[in-house]
């Protein structure tokens, strides 16, 4: 299915509406649950610093998932991205407070393909700092 931006209005370095996304110690538990991915990691201060982490830390598929969702927003259609990578390059650090963490996305428009298609490349930071690299996402539109 192909998303509700026409392809010929699309130019190579359009910006796609930037947003952040808040994560907390709860929203991890609701991922864990979701995703059956209970690693201590994810929950356990105790054990992340253990093994030899800052402190618990968000899911990778949580954040590649949030990342995202600046795509899907803005194509109008989750189903119109037809290709999805990254590379997890730092995690994003939950602490335990009522404030959590926040991933800041920002995306543009790098290439137009054929058959209607466009690679979107996206930025992911979160406390300042580059969470994942390689972050790009091949979407059809109309």
């Amino acid at each position: 299915m192909a998303a509700k931006i026409a392809y010929d209005e699309v130019e190579v370095g359009t910006e796609l509406p930037a947003q952040s996304f808040p994560v907390t110690r709860a929203t991890l538990v609701r991922y864990a649950g979701a995703s059956g991915d209970f690693n201590p990691i994810h929950w356990n201060e105790k054990f992340a610093v253990e093994v030899g982490l800052p402190d618990v830390i968000a899911h990778g598929m949580f954040t590649m998932a949030a990342a995202i969702r600046v795509v899907t927003d803005w194509a109008g259609d989750p189903a119109a991205v037809v290709e999805y990578g990254v590379r997890f390059t730092k995690p994003v650090v939950v602490p335990n407070d009522e404030t959590g963490a926040l991933i800041e996305v920002s995306a543009k428009v790098a290439a137009k393909l054929d058959d209607r298609r466009v690679r979107v490349d996206l930025t992911a930071v979160s406390a300042g700092q580059k969470v994942l690299g390689m972050s790009r996402a091949v979407v059809t539109l109309a």
